[in-house]
């Protein structure tokens, strides 16, 4: 979420997305169209609440004739964050390059996209993207070949929305078998992953009393186990688990406080050898058990309320870290079980100025912490909330993102140029750096997979080649 002058006047959210520009999609028109009739979740309602659900929004495929994906180029990034939800990259195969000739990394493809700031998920040499066809007034799902970026196909279905520092803002979780997607005003489709036929889908406003968050939803669906983890913050459920197959809900969450839905996306978490899911909603955060959706706990030590976007980042032992924008600073918590409940207990908080993060999620990376701070400047502390390092002011990214892997941190800036530097708690290490976009708004979260960095700016998507 970006902020210039005042608080109200910029503000877009973390989870990020892509809006439409005009004729992005005109050569579509010409496409065949493939209408499908759903499985619409939710059959465990009242008879008039399906009903009016499978008609809330209308979709239907476009399917490109004759285009296929290599299935054989490696590497996934299948969810927002990556194949852990924690943005590191821990792929093996493919070496990374250390340093980048002149011009920096060699760009393999480029692609228009609509306005806005939504990442990519990469799987199987697909690659799926949340978009806005703004000519159309439509919410698309797109998916893409990861070799040169080539339209495979896309599903579609009309929503209003209007520019509001972009419109989409989500990234897919993508499975073998699925893609997930949350649209700009809360519309969930399931689709195949492969054929992109429409399998279900949920309107959370219309159905669950969702109220859709300023800049439009930035939460980013979990696929888990064969569900789907959403967090609807309507009035009568917090969160809730779909199930990716049928569509059926397997259990929903109440929501007793009121809690409404944020731009912060669900977290997995272990606790005493039971898996469990975390969520940042507007007034606190709460921590739900993953078998049955029971509430674990709540807390109101943390909140943040202008904007709620950073996720909340597992460290390991019960422990997880909050960051925030907005004087928020950061936050350590401890979750345990105690006497038969679960309890969480602030170990300790940090203000702005030593650490936090207004729009990317912080990386939690071989027992240190880094991310780009509300002043723009990336930074490291350790579990302790001690700051070891951070980069000054003559290297500032903005409210860019970040990623890690082998060692290497990536972070673009606000205007496109693409810093690799070393992760290491000794210090800020610039290794290269080049202007990879020419755009503005660079604040898409990063994906990369296979040797390949995926990156955006406001309206343009490029893949860089990043391996030696």
């Amino acid at each position: 979420m970006r902020s210039t002058g005042t608080i109200t006047t910029w503000l877009v959210p973390a989870l990020v997305a892509a809006g439409g520009i005009a004729g992005v999609t005109a050569w579509l028109q010409w496409q065949p169209s493939i209408m499908v009739s759903p499985r619409v979740a939710g059959t465990d309602r009242p008879p008039q609440a399906a009903a009016a659900t499978s008609q809330s929004f209308q979709g239907k495929l476009i399917a490109v004739q004759g285009a296929t994906a290599d299935e054989s180029l490696t590497g996934a990034w299948p969810c927002f964050r990556g194949a852990d939800r924690d943005n590191v990259n821990r792929e093996d195969n493919i070496f990374l390059a250390k340093k980048w000739p002149p011009a920096g990394p060699a760009p393999l493809w480029n692609i228009e996209a609509g306005e806005g700031y939504a990442g990519p998920a990469v799987l199987n040499g697909r690659v799926y993207l949340t978009d806005y066809d703004q000519v159309r007034r439509a919410d698309a799902v797109r998916c893409l070949s990861l070799g040169d970026g080539k339209e495979l196909w896309r599903y579609t279905y009309p929503v209003p929305v209007k520019r509001f520092h972009g419109m989409s803002r989500t990234t897919p979780a993508v499975t073998d078998k699925f893609v997930v997607s949350i649209g700009p005003k809360c519309h969930v489709t399931c689709l195949d992953a492969k054929s992109g036929e429409l399998l279900w889908k949920i309107d959370l406003v219309a159905e669950y009393g969702s109220v859709v968050p300023p800049w439009y939803a930035g939460q980013c669906p979990l696929i888990d186990n064969g569900l789907t983890i959403l967090a609807p913050g309507g009035p009568d459920v917090l969160m809730m688990a779909v199930d990716c197959a049928t569509g059926a809900v397997k259990w929903k969450a109440p929501n007793p406080q009121g809690w409404k839905m944020t731009h912060s996306s669900v977290t997995p978490l272990e606790v005493g050898g039971r898996r469990m899911y975390l969520y940042c909603a507007d007034k606190g955060i709460a921590g739900l058990w993953a078998d049955d959706g029971t509430i674990a706990f709540t807390s109101t030590e943390w909140r943040i309320k202008i904007a709620n976007i950073p996720t909340p980042v597992d460290v390991g032992e019960g422990k997880i870290f909050l960051a925030g924008g907005y004087n928020a600073g950061c936050m350590m918590m401890q979750i345990e079980e105690k006497d038969g409940r679960v309890i969480a207990r602030k170990l300790w908080a940090k203000p702005a100025e030593v650490f936090g993060a207004t729009q990317q999620t912080p990386v939690f990376y071989e027992g240190y912490i880094y991310a780009i701070r509300p002043d723009g400047e990336l930074a490291c502390i350790d579990k302790s909330g001690n700051l070891l390092w951070n980069s000054g002011p003559a290297n500032r990214f903005g409210l860019g993102p970040l990623l890690i892997s082998q060692g290497l941190i990536y972070a673009l800036d606000d205007d496109g140029t693409l810093t690799m530097a070393r992760a290491t708690p000794s210090g800020y290490e610039q290794l290269a750096r080049a202007k990879v976009l020419s755009g503005h708004d660079c604040w898409g979260p990063l994906a990369l997979a296979g040797g390949r960095l995926i990156a955006r700016d406001l309206t343009r998507i490029v893949c860089l080649s990043v391996a030696e």
